[in-house]
């Protein structure tokens, strides 16, 4: 009867540690899917507001590589550790027919216990779990910290053989693509609005877009031509819409200054007062070079949020917009800025300026050649492609490599582009619609 007893109490023993291994490969399971999805960005709300877990989590997140590899390391172990006894068991209760067995019943132990379950459960509360785990995981990844930077260094160098470089920084580049992935996906799925959705990427986007896609061309800028007389000066000033002008002498390129309507209507009010009358002649007596301002010049290759950046900087509003060479290609405004964020900014003064979006009666898009590219995207949800051109007639321009003719159709990017109107060199009209 002894060596009964013995083998007896040796298999609960046993069936013991197996259980006791399974628990712990969930442990590794469940902790490797909760800190992997938890968002970095929903721990460090809840470790500002004082919870000791999230910054662990967020602590142990932050290697990301020596993370997975010891969390692989001790899942593993403790799988193959766990397996390995119950073969030995099984073999030893049931004979060879025990490998069988102990295949069987370890897969769908593992595989319920030990895998689905504790994913499950993680993957449905991520922060949570992963706050819960953070401390125990953090000595695990310390201890394993030896293993996991030997096959760290052993498996780049294995990468590297295939043409693989692992970037450091890849995790951090990728936080703005993946704020982008989740307005959208939002957005598909109902939860953010259209508008919200253009602000946030709106915003996302100002780093990647430069000045040269939003100025205004130089052939739409009002100017002032400084050889006038004061009175047409001063009349320019009241009927334009714009309170900045700039000021040019003897060429359009050549710009000496900026003024500005308020400048202007102070010097003439501060000449009225000093000759005490408000005689016609009298109000506009005033030399130019005295309210005028010293042109801010920028470069058409300048980013957006860079150029935001200087013109909070600088307290200023505008400036003219030059190639490399130094030419005058257009003029940029902070108002131009934040419109790709919030859209179309209109005050009564404004002129209808907003390229409107019309329906031909058999259900074609009628779009003026001089809008957007990024506009008409945003007003269609499409995705026509601004890398080659700004606007849309620039964009058939660039595909037909031809400036087309009245009633011309192409098809490209999966639209119909037919177009409409044509004033010397430039398209003015088009209708589009997917095909």
């Amino acid at each position: 009867m002894e060596p009964a007893s013995s083998i007896d109490t040796a298999f609960w023993i046993t069936a013991g540690v197996i259980l006791f291994l399974l628990m712990l490969s969930g442990f590794f399971s469940g902790s490797e899917t909760a800190l992997t999805a938890a968002s970095r960005g929903k721990l460090r709300t809840q470790a500002d507001k004082g919870s000791r877990g999230a910054q662990r989590a967020l602590a142990v997140t932050e290697d990301s590589e020596r993370l997975i590899g010891s969390v692989l390391l001790g899942n593993n172990l403790v799988n193959i550790l766990a397996t390995s006894l119950a073969t030995a068991l099984f073999t030893r209760a049931f004979g060879e027919s025990g490998v069988a067995m102990a295949t069987l019943v370890m897969t769908l132990l593992v595989l319920i216990f030990a895998e689905v379950l504790p994913k499950t459960y993680a993957i449905t509360r991520p922060e949570d779990a992963a706050s819960t785990v953070a401390g125990p995981i953090s000595l695990v990844v310390t201890v394993f910290s030896p293993v996991v930077a030997a096959v760290r260094i052993l498996v780049r160098t294995v990468l590297r053989l295939f043409g693989v470089e692992i970037d450091p920084d890849s995790q951090v580049l990728a936080v703005r693509e993946e704020i982008a992935g989740a307005i959208q996906l939002g957005h598909s799925e109902g939860i953010v609005e259209k508008e919200d959705r253009d602000r946030i990427l709106g915003a996302l986007d100002l780093s990647d877009r430069t000045v040269e896609e939003i100025m205004l061309h130089r052939s739409g800028i009002e100017m002032i031509n400084a050889d006038d007389s004061p009175a047409d000066i001063l009349n320019q000033c009241l009927e334009s819409n714009h309170t900045r002008l700039p000021v040019f002498k003897d060429e359009p390129e050549n710009i000496i200054g900026v003024v500005h309507a308020k400048d202007l209507f102070r010097a003439m009010y501060r000449r009225v007062r000093e000759a005490g009358s408000t005689s016609p002649e009298r109000m506009t007596d005033i030399v130019l070079d005295e309210v005028a301002k010293e042109p801010y010049f920028v470069p058409e290759t300048t980013a957006l949020d860079d150029q935001m950046r200087e013109f909070l900087r600088r307290h200023a509003h505008f400036a003219l917009v030059v190639d490399e060479y130094g030419s005058l290609q257009g003029l940029i405004t902070l108002e131009d800025i934040l419109e790709e964020i919030v859209g179309e900014i209109t005050d009564e003064f404004d002129e209808d300026g907003d390229h409107k979006i019309g329906k031909s009666e058999d259900g074609q898009f009628l779009i003026e050649g001089a809008m957007t590219i990024r506009d008409l995207n945003r007003a269609t949800d499409w995705n026509l492609p601004d890398d080659e051109a700004n606007t849309v007639a620039g964009l058939v321009i660039h595909e037909a490599q031809m400036i087309p003719t009245v009633g011309q159709v192409f098809s490209f990017h999966g639209f119909r582009f037919e177009v409409t109107g044509r004033e010397a060199n430039r398209i003015t009209d088009l209708k589009i619609r997917p095909l």
